[in-house]
């Protein structure tokens, strides 16, 4: 499910392979895919520069985990 125009409030991660979560307006919590290191790196990096610089984000959700992201 796409969800688009959203605002990161929160960038949270610990120093625990692959547990990177974001908080997206209307949606609240949503830990980043896990799988694939570089991807959710990249989705972390990509979130926090969204908050860093109030842009928004279009937001791709499966079974509640992040799985695309993409700036506006």
């Amino acid at each position: 499910m796409w969800t688009n125009n959203q605002s990161v409030i929160q960038t949270y991660t610990t120093f625990h392979t692959e547990n990177a979560w974001a908080n997206i307006s209307g949606l609240g919590w949503r830990k980043i895919r896990t799988g694939n290191k570089d991807g959710i790196t990249n989705t972390f990096a990509l979130l926090c520069a969204a908050k860093a610089n109030g842009r928004s984000v279009n937001v791709y959700i499966v079974d509640n985990l992040i799985e695309r992201v993409y700036l506006n």
